[in-house]
């Protein structure tokens, strides 16, 4: 085992529940539905675990989603990207970062419990 330990830290958020008007089509734009949103990001942490400066602030996260989540998008690609965006350019320091969105109960013939969208990103000035 190597003297000086590499640690990489994963701070996120599951299951953020959020109403909104996203939606390809006018009328989803017009009653909304219910999305659950996730949001992981790993970092290589500072040695001072005590200092929110340090880290990625979980509640600076909840903050972005919801306020993305408010600006209604057609398509939900749009929305995550706009998450994924954000975080990076609040937290330069991210080794990757992914954000999830589910639709619960999308209006389509069936019983689906929900659909997906997720982006991933990697930052390549960092080593994991």
């Amino acid at each position: 085992m190597s003297d000086n330990p590499k640690y990489i830290q994963t701070v996120a958020l599951r299951d953020v529940k959020c109403f909104a008007l996203h939606g390809y089509y006018p009328e989803e734009q017009l009653t909304g539905i219910y999305f659950m949103v996730d949001a992981v990001v790993t970092f290589e942490p500072d040695n001072d675990t005590e200092d929110l400066l340090h880290t990625v602030n979980y509640e600076v996260l909840n903050t972005i989603i919801l306020e993305e989540m408010k600006r209604t998008q057609k398509m939900l690609e749009t929305v995550v990207k706009n998450i994924l965006d954000r975080v990076v350019e609040r937290y330069p320091f991210v080794h990757s970062a992914e954000v999830g969105i589910r639709k619960l109960n999308p209006p389509m013939p069936g019983q689906i419990g929900h659909s997906f969208v997720q982006l991933s990103y990697s930052n390549p000035t960092t080593k994991q």
